[in-house]
């Protein structure tokens, strides 16, 4: 959708049939923004005859009508500056609002903006990192409002809004804007309407913002198919030893993920703290996840064992006290990539991937019962595990063995 932006025009006009008793008629100031046009006092007379319709201002080279000049540029100049003003944080001004705004008379109606409401909110959720939000969620927040203020930018041509003036068009614009001009999937632009919602109903709880621009506007997830490796592509990994330090450690860093199901975040700052000797005497890995403060406890592999060994002395471990020398999750992806391709994986390898590989190949397809594997996984409900893990075939044909002789045919 593409908005227009305000028309703005001023023309001084005079009303030479309201005379006074010097024969002198009114001058007005007629305002017209987009189209829409209002007239306004200026609280001064002149003698019609002396007035110059092509230039609608005083005729020039008579010096009694000098100050008479003077003013009506001066109120031309200060009327200019209020538009502009109102232009900056409003997404429609009126000729009424702009003559109450020189004028002086304050609108009964808070003016309060998006953007205010939107960097207060993430303001306060910076204090909260580590407590109630992770780093990543507040980025996440700061994320779709700087998308808003590019929306705005682009079909409104201005950085901020009146928080009244965001309605459904406005909503639907900004679905529209994420999918076309940025280029996001349904579901990321969910995820940050989601986080706009939020806003919304921040604005409405404080009676900021009246009507709920959210109405008639539904936000929905489509299923989409998340990837997993195989046990041959595992193994494929495994096996698989390479001479660059980079993609040696990037490999087992996704191996360790991929037999723990630890997110990117949590792998990060494990700690030699997070390694516990379990009830049943063996190693554990015991960790409050990064964005859900919900707890992990693994068991420990013999591989994840091998990998923490491996890189026990690793200077990055040392100086920085953590397990594993982890990378940014950036640099993993971007290595992650390269690994495929080495390997001959036609898949694209993400560190999220890995946790894929945990809840499906490693553990139900070997089964693991899934609440067993949504406790590891750190999840709240099975519902959520369910989302990450998929039964293979291999599987169900296992499961269904014992069927193979029990119901027969007589022919």
């Amino acid at each position: 959708m593409s908005k227009k932006r305000n028309t703005f025009k001023q023309l001084f006009i005079v009303k030479k049939h309201r005379k006074n008793a010097n024969g002198e008629s009114p001058i007005y100031l007629r305002i017209t923004i987009s189209g829409k046009t209002s007239d306004m006092t200026v609280h001064r007379d002149i003698d019609y005859e002396l007035w110059d319709i092509k230039t609608a201002m005083p005729q020039t080279g008579i010096r009694k009508l000098r100050s008479l000049t003077d003013y009506l540029f001066s109120i031309k100049t200060s009327m200019y500056e209020h538009y502009k003003y109102l232009r900056e944080t409003n997404q429609k001004i009126t000729p009424q609002m702009l003559k109450d705004a020189y004028l002086g008379i304050e609108d009964e109606t808070e003016i309060v903006s998006l953007v205010d409401i939107f960097n207060e909110h993430n303001l306060e959720m910076e204090k909260l990192i580590g407590i109630d939000y992770s780093k990543s969620t507040v980025t996440k927040y700061k994320s779709t409002l700087k998308h808003i203020i590019n929306y705005m930018l682009l079909e409104y041509q201005q950085k901020d809004i009146n928080i009244i003036d965001v309605n459904n068009k406005f909503v639907k614009g900004f679905e529209i804007y994420l999918k076309t001009k940025k280029d996001c999937s349904h579901n990321t632009t969910m995820k940050y309407i989601t986080i706009f919602k939020k806003i919304i109903k921040i604005a409405m709880a404080n009676d900021w913002l009246k009507k709920d621009p959210f109405v008639n506007f539904k936000i929905t997830v489509k299923k989409t198919e998340r990837p997993f490796l195989s046990e041959e592509e595992l193994h494929t990994l495994i096996n698989k030893k390479f001479k660059i330090e980079r993609l040696e450690i990037v490999k087992d860093m996704f191996l360790f993920s991929c037999f723990t199901g630890l997110a990117h975040s949590d792998l990060k700052k494990l700690t030699k703290e997070n390694i516990k000797t379990g009830a049943d005497g063996n190693k554990w890995v015991m960790i409050n996840r990064t964005k859900t403060d919900g707890s992990s406890h693994i068991p420990l592999l013999p591989i994840t064992e091998a990998i923490i060994e491996k890189y026990h002395f690793h200077p990055h471990c040392q100086i920085k006290n953590v397990l594993l020398p982890v990378m940014s999750n950036q640099k993993m992806n971007a290595y992650l990539k390269e690994i495929a391709d080495i390997c001959g994986i036609d898949k694209k390898l993400t560190t999220h991937i890995a946790r894929h590989t945990f809840a499906t190949t490693v553990t139900l397809n070997n089964d693991v019962p899934i609440e067993t594997v949504s406790k590891m996984l750190g999840h709240s409900s099975i519902k959520m595990t369910k989302i990450y893990a998929k039964l293979l075939d291999k599987k169900v044909g296992r499961d269904m063995e014992h069927l193979q002789d029990k119901f027969n045919l007589v022919v």
